[in-house]
């Protein structure tokens, strides 16, 4: 059985300043035997990662469509921001790639309409039923519950901006090598973990704000 962490982000998200060396020492601190790097609508920080360590990382983004954001693993093709949700999962299908829907139920995180929402849900693999990074525990149970309900399968994240945050939450599969055999084992997930403190949105928020000021952070 793997220990994975399908959503992370390094200094190539917007938002965070994990360099690529600390990125890969913290995921290996934290047993992790793979770890999905998801950044902001790139994937050049994945892409470095995986060639560091390629036993470890698996390149993915985090895709922010015109309403709420996918979660893809096994990525060849970057995605621009802003595309229509529908224009975005056939660009990720076409690549092959496993999708899940980010935080789907975070108020300030979401963005899906529950039409859309709806509409997507059963042409992606799986939801993500746990995100570290919700502020109130019941936007996951609300995921869960949902998922259930579909019978969708469901993936874990840290959603880590920080180094220290990479993989206090995670799923347990069965082995994998691709994105074939993550959707055969996102089955039998089994999600181990805890919710951060609310502090580390002080941490992204004021990254954030930094590199507004300091274009070259």
């Amino acid at each position: 059985m793997l220990k994975v962490d399908f959503h992370t982000h390094t200094r190539y998200s917007h938002d965070s300043l994990t360099s690529i060396e600390a990125f890969i020492n913290a995921a290996r601190r934290s047993g992790l035997d793979r770890v999905v790097v998801t950044d902001h609508n790139n994937f050049r920080g994945a892409l470095l990662a995986a060639k560091a360590a390629p036993e470890l990382v698996i390149v993915g983004e985090e895709v922010q469509t015109s309403e709420g954001e996918f979660l893809a693993a096994f990525v060849t093709e970057e995605l621009p921001r802003g595309l229509e949700p529908l224009e975005a999962l056939k660009r990720l299908k076409d690549q092959g790639a496993f999708i899940s829907i980010s935080h789907p139920f975070d108020p300030q995180r979401s963005g899906w309409s529950q039409r859309t929402l709806d509409l997507v849900t059963p042409q992606v693999d799986a939801i993500e039923v746990f995100n570290a990074r919700v502020i109130r525990p019941v936007y996951n149970q609300h995921a869960q519950e949902y998922a259930a309900a579909l019978g969708m399968p469901g993936t874990a994240g840290s959603d880590a901006h920080h180094h220290s945050e990479i993989g206090c939450v995670y799923s347990v599969v069965p082995d994998f090598t691709d994105a074939v055999g993550m959707r055969a084992a996102i089955s039998e997930a089994r999600v181990r973990g805890r919710v951060s403190s609310p502090l580390v949105h002080v941490y992204s928020t004021g990254v954030k704000l930094a590199r507004r000021i300091w274009k070259d952070l």
